[in-house]
């Protein structure tokens, strides 16, 4: 006797591939919406206390701090960025919310370097000794035991101005920045150093002694006093040539130069003319100063391309880059955000950082 007759057998065999489509499909969606697995995890780092004002890529690294943002913090640092508080690690490159919330009870900050109230950094040494005594080491004693007195922004050396709170490369950006401007003579002169923040010269300038201003050169020359050294940002040929290794072709450039750029930062910038050769700069250095308070500088965010293509140091790539970038992104808040988007070299960025600000548009 037949279980099925002819028309059964063909409907289950018409059946049973339909049946093994569906168990296909079911097994394809159960697969789609199954969570995935991760089975590749980053080995956990065994973080380390590290100081971002002060650790170098490797010390970083070693204290497990991630690769990107252990490049970002040293990068930073070396356009006078100072770390205050621990939220400023947030801005770093590669630095995101769940990195930021492992590394937080690990980051230190020195005293020194920590944003106080203006009254509580102004304390008097009297009042100090009343507050309570707490045991540092060796090197924290002598961050934290600073007591601001008086000084002379002439004489001061790149440990008294770290002690203070600038970077090491901050202070010695100051004493170039000295150096070039043949002293600095007032607050505003201070302030015109790029890598001064307003935070920062708050803190100084009621400390702040300036050296008098300079003489006359004639009335230096009847009471036997070395002439004033000549500003090469606001002298004419006539005095650029009277200097003993500037002659007529060597003076004109260097005006014409100085127009490009907006003005000197540094009298160093004058040996990159062809007419400035390498014993005449030794022999002009001593007798010629900068005051880089009168250049004048490009707003970034909003200048046209003709404007930024005179400057020396906006090369053709870097203006391409500039005003492609500035079409998409609308402007830049800092110049570290050009050199993380590849825009400027950190080299071109060292360069062109004195000549540049950031404005940003406002509604009347």
């Amino acid at each position: 006797m037949k279980l099925f007759d002819a028309a059964e057998r063909r409907g289950v065999v018409t059946l049973l591939p339909l049946l093994a489509v569906v168990a296909l499909l079911v097994t394809i969606v159960e697969i789609i919406e199954k969570p995935k697995i991760i089975t590749h995890v980053e080995p956990t780092l065994e973080l380390r206390d590290f100081d971002p004002n002060s650790y170098e890529y490797e010390q970083l690294r070693a204290a497990g701090v991630p690769s990107a943002v252990a490049a970002g913090i040293v990068r930073w640092r070396s356009y006078g960025k100072v770390y205050r508080i621990k939220e400023d690690l947030t801005q770093v490159t590669g630095m995101t919310d769940s990195i930021y919330a492992l590394l937080k009870p690990y980051i230190i900050i020195a005293d020194s370097l920590k944003s106080q109230p203006y009254a509580l950094q102004t304390t008097s040494s009297k009042k100090r000794e009343h507050l309570p005594k707490k045991s540092f080491t060796k090197d924290e004693q002598v961050k934290t035991n600073f007591i601001p007195e008086k000084f002379l922004i002439d004489t001061a050396s790149v440990q008294y101005l770290m002690r203070w709170g600038f970077s090491q490369k901050q202070a010695e950006v100051v004493l170039r920045y000295r150096e070039a401007c043949g002293g600095i003579r007032s607050k505003e002169q201070l302030r015109r150093c790029y890598v001064i923040s307003d935070e920062m010269a708050e803190r100084i300038l009621p400390y702040v002694q300036f050296s008098p201003q300079d003489r006359p050169a004639h009335e230096n020359a009847t009471k036997g006093v070395a002439p004033t050294r000549v500003d090469i940002n606001r002298a004419d040929s006539a005095q650029l040539v009277a200097i003993d290794g500037i002659g007529a072709k060597s003076a004109t450039e260097i005006i014409k130069y100085r127009e490009l750029l907006g003005g000197y930062y540094s009298v160093e910038q004058i040996a990159e003319l062809k007419s400035v050769t390498e014993s005449n700069f030794e022999k002009i250095l001593p007798k010629i100063s900068c005051d880089s308070f009168v250049i004048s500088k490009i707003d970034i965010n909003f200048a046209g391309p003709k404007e930024l293509e005179r400057h020396p140091y906006v090369s053709a790539q870097a203006l391409r880059r500039i005003i492609k970038q500035r079409q998409l992104k609308g402007g830049w808040s800092r110049i570290e955000e050009m050199t993380e988007q590849n825009i400027l070299s950190e080299e071109d960025a060292k360069r062109l950082a004195p000549y540049l600000r950031f404005g940003t548009r406002t509604t009347e």
